[in-house]
């Protein structure tokens, strides 16, 4: 089991953006926002949303923290996602 706070961690203090540009997914600065093509979709009218650390998809209307981003963009399942992102934390 991971603790809460840990899950928090990966959730909050890795930028989405980070991930993003990690991941080489197709993205775009537009309007003053991260715009990023949805791994659900694949619409790019998306934004992503520095204070609440989270992408949004206005196509699909889905919502993705740095756990589900990685998930879905990778196929990981959800342990995986989490050792990936432990390794962004420790670099």
């Amino acid at each position: 089991m991971i603790p809460q706070h840990h899950l928090w961690r990966l959730r909050n203090e890795i930028k989405i953006e980070a991930l993003i540009k990690k991941l080489n997914v197709l993205s775009k600065e537009s309007e003053g926002y991260l715009r990023f093509q949805c791994p659900s979709c694949k619409n790019l009218n998306t934004a992503v949303n520095p204070r609440s650390n989270m992408g949004r998809c206005f196509g699909c209307e889905r919502n993705f923290n740095t756990i589900e981003l990685q998930m879905e963009e990778t196929g990981d399942a959800f342990l995986e996602a989490v050792a990936y992102l432990e390794g962004m934390l420790r670099s």
